[in-house]
Order: C-alpha cells, then sequence, then structure tokens
C-alpha cells in the first residue's frame, strides 16, 4: 500500500495576483513588475545548451504540465514562435510528486469540458509524440453512505446527461462487483464514471514536450526569469540570466502543486471516493485531512517560495490524517495488513475558492494566468488547448468565467486568503449544495453603507468580496444558513419578500454591481464599437451587450449618458474586472481618446421597487417623481431629503434581497457559449446601425444561415424542489437541451426555468421533462411574461399602436 500525505501552502496572491513579485502601477503602459526570489520564477543560474531567441510570439514561463500542455498546443495551432522558460527541469516543483487522478467528474459545468478534453488528449498523446504517458483508465467510483450524498450524487447526474461524459448512477451489488474488497455496510449508491483513470505525470509532462518540440515550440531549462518589463506598445522584455526575449505575450504557468491524492495503483481496479471523508481508495489511499489539521506554510507566505526549491519535499506528519486511515480500514478491511511503502508530503496551490485563474489580465496588456490549480494534471490538456484557442482566435472558445483571473481584487487581503485556502482544503470534505455560502474570511473591508444596519437582520450573502442580503428574519423564522437541495427554511421569508415587493416597495442593496465611468472625446466612438445597441440619449438609459468576434455574448451592461460624452457602465458584481478588461483591450487597440474609470468602490447603489417605489422616493425629494416626469429608462441627480440613514431604513421596511430577484429569474443564458439572436435579444441588437461593432458581421452570417435552436421559457409543476439551471431537459427519451436558470415563480404558484431547445420544439404549448434530482418533471414552452413588469407593459403598448 501506498500511503500519500500532504501539506499546503498559499501564495500573497493579494499583492501579487497571480505571480510571485509585486506588481507596481504606473501608468497603464507602463507597468512595472519586479521578481521576488520564488521558486517559480527565480533559481540557480544553471548553464543552457543553446541560445535563448531574441523575440517571441509567446513566452510561457513554467515547465509543470500546465505550462507545457500551452505551448504544445500553441505550436501545434500553428504559432512559430512559441518558447517556455523553466527555472530547473519539467516537471519540478509540483508536478513531479502529483498521483496524476484523472476524472471526468467534476461538480462545474464548464469545467467538465476541460476534464473531457483532457482525457481524450491522453488517450491519443502517446501515438502522436512516440512518448509513452503511463495512461490506465480503470474507472472510479464516488460513494455514498447518506440520503444526503445520494442527493448530491442525483444532483450532479442531472448535470451530465446533456454532456459527453460517461457517467452512471449504480447500486450496491454493481458497485460489489467492480470492487470486491469494499465493505459495503454502509454503501447506498456510487457514481461510476467508466473512463476515469490515472497516468504518470512525469511522462505525460515528458510527451507534451515532444509534442511542443515536434510542433516548433522552444524550450529552455534551466532558465529562471528575472524580470519583465512591459514595453510601450504591449510587449514584454522576459529577462533571464541568460539573455532578454522580447515577448508579444506572457503566460505565467508557475504554479508549485498538482493536489491529486492518489499513486499508481499495483492492480486496475476501479478508484473509489468515499464522500463522508473523501478518501480515495484503490490498494492505496490519499486523504485530505481535515481543515483544522490543515497546515499553511507560514514562512512561504511571510517570505515567498525559497529560492531553488523544485522536487524537495516536507516533513511527514501522519498524525494529521490518522483518523482518515481508521476510516479506509473500516471501508476496506484489507488496508489492516498493509505496509506503508513510501509517504509524499509536498506543496499544493489552493486558491480561495478552489478553481484556477486561467485568463488574460486586467491592468497588464498581454499578460496571462494559468496558475492555482488544485486538480492541474486533469486540467491540463484542456486548459492548454483552452487558452491556446483563445490567444490564437481572441476570444475564449467557450464560458470559463469562474476561472477568470479577475474575480480577485484589492479586497483579497492575506488574512481573507489564508482563511479561504483552509476553508477549501476542507470543502473537500464536505457536501457541495446548490446556491452554496461560504463563510471564512469575511467580511472583507468590501461593505456597503448599509451593511452595520442589516448585518443582525438577514442571512448575508457574498458577491466579489461584498456582503449583500440575501433574505431577512422576522421573529418565528428558522434563520440561519441551511443549505439543501430542496426548498429549505429561506423559501417562506422570500415568498414573504416577494409579495411585498409586488404589491408594495422593497429596496435591494446593489452596491456589488460592477460600476465604471467612460468619458473624453472618443467616448462615442468607442461605446458604439463595443456595444450592439445603439448609445443612450442624455438623460437616458438601455440595456447594452459586448459581443466576441464570433457574435457570442461577452457581457450584458446598463449604459447610462450622464452628461454630453460621459457613460456610467453598470455590470454583474462577478464580472466587474472581466469587463473592464475587455473594454481597456478595446481602448488600447484602437487608440481612443478617452479616460476609463472603475468606480465600483467609490458609489454606492440602492435599488428601489415595486408598485409604491414613486410613492415613496417623492416623499424624499422635491423632484417630481410621476411616470410622465420620471419616464422609465430615464435617470438624473437629485437631491434626497432627511438623514440618509433615516431614510434607507425606513425604505428597508419592504425588506427586499438578493433572493427576491428571482421573481423576474435571472437570464444567466447570456454568455461567450451563445449568441443574442438565440438567446432572444433582438430587441437589443441593432444590425442596422451605422457603426461596425464588434460581432456584427457574425451575427449577420449567424441569421443568414438561420438558428438552430432557441431559448424557451417553461413552465413546471413540482413538489418540494425548484429548478436552477444546468438541469437536463428530455423529450420523447432523448436529451434535447438544458435548463440555463430556474426558480419558484411566488407570484404564479409554479416554477419557472429557461432552456435553450431545438426550434421544432419551441413553439407555445409544447411539453419537455426537467430532470430534478433523478425525477423527470412535466414542462410547458409558454410565452413570456407571465407577469407584465414595466417594460413589458411599455413594449406591448407600442406593438398596439403601431397595429
Amino acid at each position: 500500500m501506498y500511503l500519500r500525505e500532504y501539506e499546503t501552502h498559499l501564495t500573497d496572491l493579494a499583492n501579487i495576483r497571480g505571480m510571485h513579485g509585486k506588481i507596481q502601477p504606473n501608468g497603464f503602459n507602463t507597468l512595472i513588475i519586479t521578481i521576488s526570489d520564488s521558486a517559480e520564477m527565480y533559481g540557480s543560474a544553471g548553464v543552457l545548451a543553446k541560445r535563448l531567441k531574441d523575440s517571441a510570439e509567446t513566452v510561457v514561463i513554467g515547465g509543470g504540465c500546465v505550462g507545457v500542455s500551452l505551448a504544445y498546443h500553441l505550436a501545434k495551432a500553428g504559432q512559430k514562435d512559441v518558447v517556455l522558460l523553466e527555472k530547473s527541469e519539467l516537471t519540478a516543483g509540483s508536478t513531479w510528486h502529483a498521483a496524476g487522478l484523472t476524472t471526468y467528474y467534476h461538480p462545474g459545468i464548464n469545467l467538465k469540458k476541460i476534464h473531457y478534453y483532457s482525457i481524450k488528449l491522453f488517450e491519443q498523446l502517446e501515438a502522436e509524440t512516440g512518448q509513452a504517458v503511463g495512461f490506465h483508465q480503470p474507472g472510479s467510483i464516488r460513494l455514498a453512505s447518506t440520503p444526503v450524498r445520494v442527493d448530491e450524487l442525483k444532483y450532479q447526474m442531472t448535470r451530465t446527461h446533456w454532456h459527453p461524459t460517461p457517467q452512471f448512477l449504480i447500486g450496491p451489488e454493481k458497485i460489489q462487483q467492480l470492487f470486491p474488497l469494499l465493505n459495503m455496510d454502509k454503501v447506498l449508491t456510487g457514481l461510476y464514471n467508466p473512463g476515469d483513470g490515472h497516468i504518470d505525470p512525469y511522462s505525460l509532462t515528458m510527451a507534451l514536450a515532444a509534442g511542443a518540440r515536434m510542433y516548433g515550440a522552444q524550450i529552455y531549462y534551466p532558465a529562471s526569469v528575472t524580470g519583465l518589463t512591459p514595453t510601450a506598445d504591449g510587449r514584454w522584455d522576459v529577462q533571464t540570466p541568460h539573455g532578454t526575449i522580447r515577448a508579444n505575450r506572457i503566460v505565467n504557468a508557475t504554479g508549485s502543486a498538482t493536489p491529486t491524492r492518489q499513486t499508481t495503483p499495483p492492480h486496475d481496479r476501479p478508484h473509489l471516493f468515499v464522500s463522508f471523508s473523501f478518501c480515495l481508495l484503490g490498494l492505496l489511499f490519499g486523504p485530505y485531512e481535515k481543515e483544522e489539521k490543515m497546515k499553511l506554510q507560514d514562512s512561504w507566505i511571510r517570505d515567498g517560495v525559497p529560492p531553488g526549491f523544485g522536487k524537495e519535499l516536507f516533513e511527514s506528519d501522519l498524525d494529521r490524517i490518522m483518523d482518515h486511515v481508521e476510516r479506509a480500514i473500516e471501508m476496506v478491511p484489507v488496508l489492516k495488513n498493509a505496509d506503508i511503502i513510501n509517504i509524499v508530503s509536498g506543496p499544493i496551490t489552493y486558491t480561495p475558492d478552489l478553481l484556477p485563474m486561467i485568463g488574460p489580465h486586467q491592468g497588464a496588456r498581454n499578460y496571462w494566468t494559468a496558475i492555482g490549480f488544485g486538480y492541474g494534471i486533469i486540467h491540463s490538456g484542456g486548459v492548454g488547448k483552452f487558452l491556446s484557442d483563445w490567444i490564437v482566435s481572441g476570444e475564449p472558445p467557450y464560458d470559463l468565467i469562474e476561472c477568470d483571473p479577475n474575480r480577485y481584487a484589492h479586497w483579497t487581503s492575506v488574512p481573507y486568503l489564508c482563511a479561504k485556502a483552509r476553508e477549501s482544503y476542507g470543502f473537500n470534505n464536505v457536501v457541495g449544495y446548490p446556491k452554496e455560502e461560504r463563510f471564512a474570511g469575511r467580511p472583507t473591508n468590501r461593505v456597503s453603507g448599509v451593511y452595520e444596519l442589516l448585518k443582525d437582520r438577514c442571512s448575508m450573502g457574498f458577491h466579489a468580496g461584498w456582503e449583500q442580503p440575501h433574505y431577512f428574519h422576522k421573529p418565528g423564522d428558522d434563520s440561519g444558513y441551511k443549505p439543501s437541495f430542496r426548498r429549505t427554511n429561506w423559501f417562506g421569508p422570500v415568498g414573504r419578500e416577494c409579495k411585498l415587493v409586488m404589491e408594495g416597495v422593497g429596496v435591494i442593496d446593489l452596491s456589488p454591481f460592477g460600476k465604471i465611468i467612460v468619458k473624453g472625446e472618443d467616448s462615442h466612438r468607442l461605446l458604439d464599437r463595443l456595444f450592439a445597441n445603439t448609445l443612450p440619449k442624455v438623460g437616458q438609459t438601455n440595456i447594452s451587450h459586448m459581443l466576441t468576434p464570433r457574435g457570442r455574448v461577452y457581457a450584458e451592461v446598463t449604459v447610462t449618458q450622464t452628461a454630453p460624452g460621459e457613460f456610467l457602465l453598470i455590470t454583474g458584481s462577478g464580472s466587474e474586472l472581466h469587463d473592464l478588461r475587455w473594454i481597456e483591450r478595446e481602448v488600447c487597440d484602437g487608440g481612443y481618446a478617452v479616460s476609463v474609470c472603475n468606480v465600483t468602490d467609490e458609489l454606492g447603489v440602492l435599488g428601489v421597487a415595486g408598485p409604491k417605489s414613486r410613492a415613496v422616493l417623492q416623499k424624499l425629494t422635491d423632484e417630481d417623481m410621476s411616470d410622465t416626469a420620471f419616464r422609465f429608462l430615464h435617470c438624473r441627480s437629485m437631491q434626497l431629503a432627511g438623514v440618509p440613514l433615516r431614510a434607507i431604513r425606513i425604505s428597508y421596511t419592504g425588506d427586499a434581497d438578493r433572493y427576491t430577484l428571482v421573481m423576474p429569474i435571472d437570464r444567466t443564458h447570456m454568455n461567450c457559449d451563445t449568441n443574442p439572436l438565440e438567446a432572444g435579444l433582438d430587441y437589443f441588437i441593432k444590425l442596422s446601425k451605422p457603426a461596425e461593432f464588434i460581432g456584427k458581421q457574425a451575427l449577420l452570417e449567424i441569421k443568414a444561415q438561420g438558428l438552430s435552436r432557441r431559448l424557451a421559457f417553461l413552465t413546471l409543476h413540482t413538489d418540494d424542489i425548484d429548478p436552477e439551471g444546468n438541469e437536463s431537459v428530455w423529450h420523447d427519451g432523448e436529451v434535447v437541451g438544458n435548463t440555463t436558470s430556474g426558480s419558484y415563480s411566488y407570484s404564479t404558484q409554479q416554477s419557472l426555468a429557461f432552456s435553450y431547445l431545438p426550434l421544432h420544439l419551441t413553439h407555445a404549448g409544447q411539453t419537455v421533462e426537467v430532470e430534478l434530482l433523478g425525477q423527470k418533471y412535466l414542462a410547458t414552452v409558454t410565452p413570456e411574461p407571465l407577469v407584465l413588469t414595466e417594460p413589458a407593459r411599455t413594449r406591448l403598448q407600442k406593438k398596439q399602436r403601431s397595429v
């Protein structure tokens, strides 16, 4: 038996935001980055057998499996000048001691694509490169021994049917057949992935390196990077002890660990994932110790990774995992007589949310990251392909915004990062619920002006560093965070708040929304290029979309022209720097004379909603708040009377909150996987406007070719469960699509969902089935809207007047 035990460290992402150094803003085009003595960037000088290239299209820094995969994919895609720099030797740092677990399974919808591609690449890489990779696919079984774990597996199954991933729920008899050494006393069911397996990390990396060289990439080691200096034209001088390379872009792939938790078993039995303790079992196991026993590498946090750290390990500490050893022996009794042959205690990197940081960085032109991997081996192939496609084509091949490196900002302090790393590590041992909240490290310094007033009256949610009310409790309510796969304790309070807003008035703290001001002599020209809608007039507002060159939806933004040539752009809380980077890139590429300022932290936002909203505001201002004087989609600056906190307190008696937004359920169907025509956004897309906005030609081609699917609005009657998005949609025994969002409608007393369906299934009255926790519920395609909101009434009135 092999027993692997791991310690963990956390790098200071707060100060470095993605690399081991300090980023010093000195103007957008003159960013200076100085590199500290870290393992990823700086080591002993070593000796190179050949001279470095003077220039390169892309320089990849880091020779682990992820960096080498990116070099391989870029070169294979035809990029001529790809250079990879490794300070020590390929696989040093974390790849060499990784267990090499390869799984189709991932709870995240988009990351399933990364896993799927990686496995398909691993299956053919040896034949392509001539290098053995040691890839075996005995399958894996995730075990459930409690009813809530059974629900968790069912929850994941309904999000897999519309993917090509081979995955099945199996019963105890099949589990025993596949793994006869297992004690079946507590086993209720299992999630079986027959294509899962394991690969030798060293051999994989060497095969990718062979492929990279075969397609023309240059790999240099030992070649440490000692400094990075941006040039005025957006390129980078990459400094090494052996010379300087002028690069069109750089990719930081310097992560120091890959925490897969299993060595290669001597026999190809399926891997077991025991849900109550998340051990990995074959004839071996490697547990995640409990959260409170996990160790942070404090000296690394304080001083950085020691110079020269490559294939070194830490002292072992078996006491930290002995409770898991006992549970493993209970589950697989033969382990009791096994000998411990080897112990590996190596570093592992964790981001606050367990997800890597993949993509271009806001604030630094042509600087990309591929770091923070907790599961780098299985991510390596898919991430290399994903980033390569993005770099070559200029846009992401599909939506992966949850891994955007720009989801972290100034609020990610060192104490926050340490607390979240510990919590994230412990998350491997707990149930993954929908609408999950995680409380470590909160609140950050990002709280709005009403936080102190409201914090004891509500359940707070977390959005891009902000605390935001999710629902309010009243005396007698079952308060507290109690997640479930079914309706839970917030179902009643949210319904109460919906009724108050629909019949009266409510206020919601929308301060987490990203706020960007664009102004200057070229502001109209810039925004006409960025947005598919026409620009609003001064004092007016509209909804506009930024599209990719392929005509996909990159972002939805509320645009207000507050003064001639000055625009306020409001985007979602999770998209603040994601959208800002896109805007800044266009400013630089097009040479626009504008200023772009992120004012998210400077502007608080309170949304006032409901039929009595105008009456409430009228009591606070001398401005005329009537429908005719202050029309829909208009804006104005006004003075509110009275003490601000008192006014806010009075308004908050309506108790509106984030969860109340499910009333007109969020349209999360707009992303880089979809185009606005199939999403039903024709009203906001002005193909006839003179400006050549990004994605216009692609949309014209899509329109000419015709659509193959369209977004449909579904109503369905369930019992104690509601759709939330990503559930499989069935028709005549076949999967025909997936939901994009869903919720319970308190106004119509039924569940609602959006789903992309083939055109022939999108007419009103068509029935399909939506799968929820393993059960299929009848759903009907329904013309929207069910409730006439103000914009819906306005459009209907215009349509009636034109008839």
